[in-house]
Formats: structure tokens, sequence, C-alpha cells
């Protein structure tokens, strides 16, 4: 069967190869119903633009590189699947790369997407400060975006949720529930979200209980740890677990229920992130909801702004509104499941 050529689109349309050629890459504004009639002639014949061609001529390659610290974490891939949505939607595909947690392979793998020529970057460092100079250093060849996490100020335009105000949601529910004696399990280092969720748990929890900065536990974001820092907690008799994500917190819940606690009744979990098995953990864990899909669509939208030629100016960081999804590791009788929303959303230049 012969390949379908932009000639043959033009005839069926009734259009020129150039307003055709327009239409399908999306260089220039046409009218609403030649555009239409451009489309409908490319799929009903089946056309398929030829992307070499056209990297090419444009000097494109429709590519985006998507970076992140560890695919195990069933956060990420969420995020990614949504990311992917928002690119192919605007006719990009996206190239993978897993850095396993190292600041090292991060850069090697950031250094051989810039060799295969990809259009922009997506970037969730693996570490606030040890990632800073290898992103900022990409930043100066490609649009280059942080997505939910940071390398601090200045670094790219930035997305990420609103992690003090995830915090402050978790301490108002514990706070409504009656809990006065809470722990925080975290992760280490200065990954920006561990960073964030450790230091929002400090600024909020004295009003609750003025020993519960003291009482923090600080290792890595997996079950592994969660189950390790339960035993370092568990003698001082919490009546809350403030997990800095669900990984930690469904450790905890696990070991906590091997050492005959009472999830909720004597000791409440919370963790942060919504991934999909904390509504099946027994009891279903209570968890700050991040926006994966607006996360993904803000990213894509800072991509498009400096891929369409605004290259300069200052850096934006988004930061979106969380919700708390409250589920039976933390629910009381008087405050069964349910979700409570956050409104803070904020945009700032750097």
């Amino acid at each position: 069967m012969a390949e379908v050529t932009l000639k043959d689109v033009a005839r069926a349309s009734g259009c020129s190869i150039a307003t055709v050629s327009r239409v399908l890459a999306g260089t220039r504004p046409v009218g609403a119903e030649t555009a239409r009639k451009v489309r409908a002639a490319a799929e009903s014949l089946g056309y398929r633009p030829n992307q070499v061609a056209r990297a090419l001529r444009s000097r494109s390659t429709g590519t985006i590189g998507l970076v992140l610290p560890q695919i195990t974490n069933p956060f990420f891939p969420s995020l990614v699947r949504e990311v992917e949505h928002a690119l192919h939607a605007e006719g990009r595909a996206v190239l993978l790369a897993d850095c396993d947690d190292d600041p090292a392979i991060e850069a090697a793998r950031i250094a051989a997407l810039l060799d295969r020529q990809v259009d922009a970057l997506l970037v969730i460092p693996v570490d606030e400060s040890h990632s800073r100079d290898t992103v900022m250093t990409a930043a100066t060849r490609v649009p280059l975006v942080l997505l939910d996490r940071g390398c601090g100020p200045g670094a790219a335009d930035s997305v990420a949720v609103d992690n003090a105000a995830g915090m402050a949601l978790v301490l108002d529910h514990l706070a409504a529930t009656g809990r006065r004696r809470i722990c925080f399990l975290g992760a280490a280092g200065t990954a920006s979200a561990a960073v964030e969720r450790h230091a929002a748990y400090k600024a909020g929890v004295t009003a609750l209980d003025p020993q519960g900065a003291d009482r923090v536990e600080l290792g890595d974001f997996s079950v592994e740890w969660g189950r390790a820092a339960v035993d370092r907690i568990w003698p001082s008799r919490p009546d809350a677990v403030v997990c800095a994500n669900d990984l930690i917190a469904l450790g905890a819940l696990q070991r906590l229920q091997q050492l005959g606690a009472d999830v909720p009744g004597e000791v409440a979990v919370t963790g942060f992130d919504d991934i999909l098995i904390t509504s099946l953990a027994d009891p279903a864990l209570t968890t700050v909801r991040q926006p994966v899909g607006e996360l993904a669509a803000e990213a894509a939208r800072l991509l498009d702004r400096r891929l369409a030629g605004e290259r300069t100016g200052p850096h934006r960081a988004i930061r979106l509104a969380p919700a708390l999804v409250i589920r039976a590791s933390s629910a009381s009788p008087a405050t069964p499941a349910r979700d409570a929303g956050s409104t803070r959303t904020t945009e700032e230049d750097q």
C-alpha cells in the first residue's frame, strides 16, 4: 500500500499543501473550519507524519526527557503516566530515565538524554543540593522544568504540591480527633519533599504537642524504614504516627500490627501521596493526596511556554493544593472517612 503524503491530504481536503502542513504541524494558526477539514482528511486517509523528516526540517525531535529518582516508588509511575498523557496530547513523546536515587547516575542520564537531542527535560531531582549543578547546567541547553521536587531558588521552572499545606491538613485532622502525643517518621537528606514535610511538621506540631518536634526519626522513603522506625518510637507510646510518605506509613502500619497495637484506637497512622495501595491496606490509610493530573498538566504548560520561545525571564514556582483523604487508620467515630481539601495553589516568580 502506497504511503499517504501531504499532497494526498491536500487533494482530499481541498486545501493547499502549505495549509495542510501548517495545520498538521501546528506551526501557524488557521481557520477552525479549515483545520477541521484537514484533520478529517488526514484521519480518513490514515496519514502519519514522517517524524524523522520533520525533525530534520524543524531541528526538533518531538521528544521530552523525563528523569525520575526511583521507578520502584509507586507514586512515580502514576505521575509518569499523567505526564505521558499530557505530552502526547501535544504531539510529544517521552524518553524515561531512572536514576536509582543516585545523583551521579542522574547526571549521566541527563547527559545521555541531551546527547539524544531531546527538545526539553522534565526532572524529578534526586536531591535538592546534590542535583542542583547538573540541573542548572542542563537548563542552559534546553528548556527544563522541575517536577514534584525542587533544587532551590532560581534553578528552573518548577511545579510541586504544597507540602506545608498537606502537613497542616494532617495535623488539623489529628487535633480534631484528640491526638496529643505525636511523632514523625521521615526521610533524611536534602530531597526537597523530605525537607519540606519535616519542616512543616515541626512548625505545626508544637501547638498540639510541645514535645512532638523532638519525636522525629529520619531514614528513607521505604516500607523497610517504616517498620524499623516503629521499633524506635513505640516504647514512647505515641497516639499518632505522621509519615512523610505512604511507603513509610505502610511499613509502620504493618509493624504496629505485629506489635499488637490497636490502629486507630490506640494509635493513628497517616501517610502522604495517596498511592493506590493505601486504600487497600487494612485498615485503609489516611493520607495526603497529590493532584498528579494537575502536576502533569502544569509541567506540560511550563514546558510549552519555554519551547514556544520564552527562554528568558524569571523562573516560575507553582505549588498546587493537596487534599486529605481520611480513612480508617486515623478516623474516629466522630470523623468518618472523607476527603478534606486545601485551597492553596500558588505561583511565584523566582
